[in-house]
């Protein structure tokens, strides 16, 4: 899903209020949920078409100021939206 099919798809529901709580699936079966704690601004790397590595990027690095956190992407990785769930 792009950016901008989540904002579609989150303009359907813009009649809630905004105290309603995002939580996230652990998995495609729903075994398992939690509230949405972050949204991170990064870089991915897809590994197959359902699976892939997640990466800080550089401005992310610069302004928390963690170099050993730091792994630089693959040059064929992708400007992406990373939501980090509570749990």
């Amino acid at each position: 899903m792009t950016l901008a099919e989540l904002r579609r798809e989150l303009a359907k529901v813009d009649h809630l209020p905004g105290d309603t709580i995002v939580i996230l699936s652990k998995d495609a079966e729903g075994n398992g949920f939690s509230p949405l704690d972050e949204v991170d601004p990064s870089m991915y790397h897809a590994e197959t078409e359902w699976s892939g590595e997640h990466y800080m990027t550089e401005e992310a690095r610069q302004a928390q100021d963690r170099p050993n956190d730091y792994t630089k992407a693959p040059d064929d990785a992708v400007l992406a939206i990373c939501l980090w769930p509570t749990n």
